[in-house]
């Protein structure tokens, strides 16, 4: 399992304008393909002055990486930092058909979360 951490990621409201941020957690079992970092950064930096529901935007981004590496299982958690008063969490999914993943393993210093984010 490859795992990605951003935790910069900006777009906007698209019905106010206001900025967006997030921290974005992306776990994935590669085929025969991988994505690139440079390319994964660039691709995270493309919705800077993007408009974008959270949960749309979530789901956008993993069907995005499946379409371009089609990997055995992918996952994406993101954490919407607080507007209005409200912080939101979106988890999105892909796994091939018939997949089967293997009991998670934590790294060090992870603790438990909501599928074992750390909070600091």
């Amino acid at each position: 399992m490859i795992r990605f951490d951003v935790p910069e990621f900006t777009c906007h409201c698209p019905l106010t304008g206001q900025p967006d941020f997030a921290h974005f957690r992306i776990e994935i079992v590669p085929d025969e393909l991988c994505v690139e970092l440079k390319s994964l950064k660039q691709y995270f930096w493309s919705y800077r002055n993007e408009g974008a529901f959270h949960e749309r935007v979530t789901n956008t981004i993993l069907d995005d990486l499946v379409r371009a590496i089609q990997p055995r299982f992918a996952r994406i958690h993101a954490d919407w930092f607080v507007r209005g008063g409200i912080r939101t969490f979106v988890t999105a999914e892909h796994r091939h058909k018939g997949w089967k993943a293997q009991p998670r393993v934590d790294l060090p210093g992870e603790g438990c979360g909501i599928d074992g984010w750390t909070r600091l």
